[in-house]
């Protein structure tokens, strides 16, 4: 395969460090051979030329947080939707996060094994997925489609081969179903440690699963195949309860405390804030018909949503950028820095969350996450340069070039 060289642009690696002028990334098959100074590289001539035109080489970014197979829609409407239309839902959804510049994600759950393989193959245009499968819910909590009518209309279908229903309850049943999802191809478990926003018949702060059940979810992922949990956690109690059993990463975070925070800090965990989730839930609530309950809780908490995630990047808590793509559109994903720019992030610090840190949390920085030899050649340019204009990302248009695995998927010079 012919060498790549993308070069005239400014390159930032993803690292943290200054942004380097008159640099380049050389691309051999699907892996970065160089990136560095132009002066230090010596061409064969031989080379694809991509110029980059002036504008900044970075990772492909990494959505620690999203649901490929849905996005938001009135309960009416999914009931008039047959089954297998939700994969070719999928394929638009896939690819529309790969040309907004994601070129890795953690699905938090929905998404099956085949849909990975359809991706890995070739067949459908998208991003690498590493996958939950589904959720572990207690009876009645985050993630139970039981509605106050007495009728269950869950977000996404389950029990379908290769799709376990999540809801469990008790030590014994929470070791049986983190056991079913790992079969199904888990490579990473979730679990609703408290209640949610989208939840009809529980509240953001109410604590869902014991510790002891918690516990026997870690130990069940870590023994078996050193598989790491991540948690639905929004209520201070339920975070805590996450973190002393183990839990390796912290989703939204909504009423973190002080206690929380220091114990995050001491077992390095990890927080994935999904800041753009409720002021998605408020942007969109009549054209998707999310129902009041939704709205209300979300207006409830946002204001404490900022100042919980604010605390804890002050106190030094690892931030890895999560979206909850799926409540909102896909594609929309990088709306997301900008927010957490406004939570006091600067905007290095915003890109290393979605690349060096959140290949951390998934577990692979040794192949994603920065520009340096021998990695994958996950790469995007964009227009400009983001450290002048974090915002700027959210407008797909300015994501000019996506490479993942050392193809072009998305080129509009």
């Amino acid at each position: 395969m012919t060498k790549k060289i993308i070069k005239n642009g400014i390159v930032i690696d993803g690292n943290g460090g200054t942004p380097r002028k008159n640099a380049v990334v050389v691309v051999e098959n699907n892996r970065i051979e160089y990136a560095g100074a132009e002066s230090d590289y010596t061409s064969t001539g031989e080379e694809q030329v991509i110029d980059a035109q002036g504008g900044t080489i970075l990772p492909g970014i990494i959505d620690s947080h999203v649901h490929m197979m849905m996005e938001f829609s009135p309960i009416a409407a999914r009931l008039e939707t047959p089954f297998s239309f939700m994969y070719y839902q999928a394929a638009k959804y896939l690819k529309s996060t790969l040309h907004a510049g994601i070129t890795s994600v953690r699905d938090a759950l929905g998404t099956d094994l085949g849909v990975k393989k359809a991706v890995e193959e070739g067949l459908i245009a998208g991003p690498r997925l590493q996958l939950s499968i589904n959720a572990l819910t207690i009876t009645g909590g985050h993630g139970d489609g039981y509605t106050v009518s007495g009728n269950t209309v869950d977000l996404l279908p389950s029990g379908y081969p290769g799709m376990p229903n999540g809801k469990c309850d008790g030590v014994n049943e929470v070791r049986k179903k983190t056991r079913e999802m790992l079969r199904a191809g888990a490579e990473v478990i979730k679990v609703h440690a408290t209640g949610g926003v989208l939840s009809a018949t529980d509240h953001p702060e109410f604590t869902q699963f014991s510790l002891e059940e918690l516990k026997a979810i870690v130990e069940e992922g870590r023994f078996r195949k050193g598989v790491k949990v991540m948690a639905h956690a929004q209520g201070a109690e339920g975070i805590k309860n996450a973190v002393k059993a183990g839990i390796h990463s912290i989703e939204h975070g909504i009423f973190l405390d002080d206690e929380a925070i220091e114990l995050m800090l001491k077992n390095g965990t990890f927080l994935v804030p999904t800041l753009l989730a409720p002021v998605a839930v408020l942007e969109t609530a009549k054209e998707t018909g999310m129902p009041d309950t939704a709205v209300q809780q979300s207006k409830e908490v946002i204001e404490q949503h900022k100042a919980s995630i604010a605390k804890a990047y002050k106190a030094g808590v690892k931030i890895a950028m999560g979206t909850d793509a799926g409540v909102m559109k896909h594609g929309t994903n990088l709306r997301e820095l900008g927010l957490m720019a406004d939570i006091g992030m600067t905007p290095m610090e915003t890109i290393v969350a979605s690349t060096k840190t959140a290949a951390e949390c998934l577990g692979w920085d040794d192949r994603v996450g920065t520009l340096e030899e021998g990695k994958l050649a996950d790469i995007i340019v964009v227009k400009g340069n983001p450290l002048e204009n974090i915002y700027s990302l959210s407008d797909n248009n300015n994501v000019q070039i996506v490479m993942k695995n050392g193809e072009v998927e998305k080129n509009i010079f």
